[in-house]
């Protein structure tokens, strides 16, 4: 996010201008479909399209491949390209599941509750309209007492040592299997 800058909301394909559909519900749906492992390259490629666009593209589906990636890319994708760990050849390299703390899926009744609790925003009245890049700056300035946040804060916390912290650690990790991710597909 760039606030000099406006959002990006829409994209011209040769010479002609299409809205995009960057609403954080719609993100979130598209890159569900996306991880559908169900779903072959070419659907993905169309459907994704059709999802930001909300029209069928005419065009060879190599062409419609590069128009993707780059709507992708330069909208939602681009802090994950920007971030990515890359090995010497410039590969994207594998995550570790550790350094996920937080799952926008398996989180979602805390992200709801917290936005609520902290902004008055209910999320299911926003549905189409809070731009992603919007969704994502509130949700990382939730203040630390929400219930998002302090579940992140269980996730990410050290066990203490010494003497006398035996009932602590044994706290501290009952939370943390409470509320441990699960594998996502």
């Amino acid at each position: 996010m760039d606030l000099a800058y406006p959002l990006i909301e829409t994209v011209e394909i040769d010479g002609k201008e299409y809205p995009i559909d960057l609403s954080f519900d719609n993100v979130l749906r598209l890159i569900d479909m996306l991880n559908d492992d169900r779903l072959d390259d070419i659907t993905q490629i169309e459907t994704g399209l059709y999802m930001l666009l909300g029209v069928q593209l005419d065009y060879p589906i190599d062409k419609k491949y590069e128009i993707f990636h780059q709507i992708f890319y330069t909208t939602i994708g681009k802090e994950v390209e920007e971030n990515q760990p890359v090995d010497i050849e410039g590969n994207p390299m594998p995550q570790k599941k550790e350094d996920k703390v937080y799952s926008i899926k398996q989180d979602a009744k805390y992200i709801y509750a917290s936005f609520y609790q902290d902004y008055g925003i209910d999320l299911f009245e926003m549905q189409g309209k809070l731009h992603w890049e919007k969704f994502k700056a509130l949700l990382e300035g939730l203040r630390s007492d929400t219930k998002f946040k302090e579940i992140i804060e269980i996730r990410t916390m050290e066990l203490p040592t010494g003497k006398g912290t035996a009932k602590q650690r044994k706290k501290i990790r009952e939370l943390k299997e409470i509320y441990k991710l699960k594998d996502e597909p």
